[in-house]
């Protein structure tokens, strides 16, 4: 478990990096920051559940917000098709991937932290 939460702690961080030229990169920059936060909070003796509690509850929010402007209008393969921009809806459909990410490893820790933190 360790193991697989550095690795996120380092994609967290370059995946923070790499947002500098994104349209809304603020947005992103902070999130990856707060995942990267909650995974190196995990080394801590006292750990904080409600940190990975509160970026899960964020990304599912976030991720309901983009889902219904989306049904229909993205194809699979649009979205591995470049790595650049093509279209608003296939940048969007990334960022859920993106969300999607953080609020899975968040889901990990929030309920297998709250079982060690005790």
């Amino acid at each position: 478990m360790v193991f697989l939460n550095t690795v996120f702690l380092i994609v967290f961080l370059l995946s923070a990096a790499v947002q500098i030229n994104d349209p809304d990169a603020a947005a992103w920059i902070v999130l990856y920051l707060a995942a990267a936060f909650m995974c190196a909070a995990q080394y801590r003796r006292k750990r904080y559940v409600w940190v990975p509690r509160a970026l899960l509850l964020a990304c599912v929010v976030w991720i309901a917000a983009l889902i219904p402007t989306l049904w229909g209008d993205v194809r699979w393969g649009d979205l591995f098709a470049s790595l650049g921009m093509r279209t608003r809806d296939v940048e969007e459909a990334r960022e859920v991937g993106g969300l999607a990410i953080v609020a899975l490893w968040s889901g990990v820790l929030s309920f297998g932290g709250a079982r060690n933190s005790r």
